[in-house]
């Protein structure tokens, strides 16, 4: 794990107006409609997913959600795919969410995705 760039942001309960992790999604899923070139693909229930396979889920987590998207407007080569689409992680402990993504190439995009998971702390 230690070789993917992580954004991470821990959110208290208490930061946030928000009270579960399909809440964040949505809210996130809207951010994502309204921009100019990305595009909802799916969310993804991944605490679910694992606990119908009796995988393995840390007593901690509470609740773990993807949001699926894309912002490419464009394939400069066939490198790209690797690293599309994007997703958020979203992941609800006792007291606090966490929001997380994998860093995309563009500076740019780090920066909005950033953006983003800061504005679910919105007391």
């Amino acid at each position: 794990m230690d070789k993917y760039p992580v954004y991470t942001l821990e959110i208290q309960k208490s930061e946030t107006t928000y009270s579960s992790v399909s809440q964040i999604i949505e809210y996130l899923k809207t951010l994502v409609d309204q921009h100019e070139v990305a595009g909802y693909i799916a969310t993804f229930d991944h605490y679910t997913h694992t606990k119908n396979l009796d995988g393995n889920i840390a007593p901690e987590i509470k609740d773990a959600q993807n949001l699926i998207f894309c912002f490419g407007p464009a394939i400069p080569s066939t490198k790209i795919l690797a690293a599309r689409p994007r997703s958020i992680g979203v992941c609800e402990l006792e007291n606090s969410f966490m929001i997380e993504f994998l860093e995309p190439p563009k500076e740019q995009l780090i920066d909005l995705m950033e953006t983003w998971a800061k504005s679910v702390a919105n007391k």
